[in-house]
């Protein structure tokens, strides 16, 4: 049943889009923990910064979320997600371009693992035949079937992805459940901000700057001990 529409800015013009509530709900089970992508195994080098004492409580951990979000591979996902919607969108290349912004082996390894996963669950949940993608070339080749706007979906993605990270530090820093709530709080509106830019912006003019959480991406693959798989 459609239950509203909503106009949204996109690199082709305005358009506008009905929404259900159908779709978002399977947007929704593809983002949850309980879809079988695994996310829960993976710290996106936050491991490394935890244990390096550079991150170490809420006000730092929201730092570097908000670092990773605003200027490092969040930001890119978001465009490679909202431009894989497009109708005309070049999948194989845009799987190229993602396997090539990940800063270290296990950036790559993170995405692409993640991205055969969700690819293998979500055909089989629909009767595609999609072949493996990098994570938010998958997720926005999949969301290009729903009734939402590319900033809603990329939206989030991103929430999913902090959540996932919040989850992780507030068991290995340790970290309060209410603490670790109020960093996730506090990011929305940022998330909601990069994720209208994202639906606006030209794989060509894809930056990233978070040169400190690619680092420690990097540091993790050294550590002798280590709980997540990056």
């Amino acid at each position: 049943m459609v239950i509203a529409t909503i106009t949204t800015t996109t690199n082709t013009g305005p358009t506008t889009i009905p929404t259900t509530d159908a779709d978002l709900l399977k947007l929704v089970q593809w983002l949850s923990p309980a879809f079988p992508v695994g996310g829960y195994a993976y710290s996106h080098g936050l491991e490394a910064a935890i244990s390096e004492g550079r991150v170490s409580d809420a006000a730092t951990l929201q730092q570097w979320l908000a670092t990773v979000l605003g200027h490092g591979s969040g930001r890119a996902d978001a465009v490679l997600l909202c431009v894989a919607m497009a109708p005309d969108a070049d999948h194989a290349a845009l799987a190229e371009l993602a396997a090539a912004l990940a800063a270290s082996s296990e950036r790559w390894t993170e995405t692409i693992d993640q991205g055969h996963a969700f690819t293998e669950a979500q055909n089989a949940l629909s009767g595609n035949a999609f072949s493996p993608a990098p994570l938010p070339v998958a997720v926005g080749r999949a969301a290009a079937a729903l009734a939402l706007p590319a900033e809603r979906v990329a939206a989030l993605y991103l929430h999913a992805f902090a959540s996932t990270l919040v989850s992780g530090a507030v068991r290995f820093i340790p970290l309060g459940q209410t603490d670790g709530q109020r960093v996730l709080a506090a990011l929305h509106p940022l998330i909601e901000a990069v994720a209208q830019e994202a639906a606006q912006t030209d794989p060509d003019h894809i930056a990233t700057s978070a040169f400190g959480a690619d680092l420690a991406a990097m540091r993790h693959e050294g550590l002798e001990v280590r709980i997540f798989r990056t």
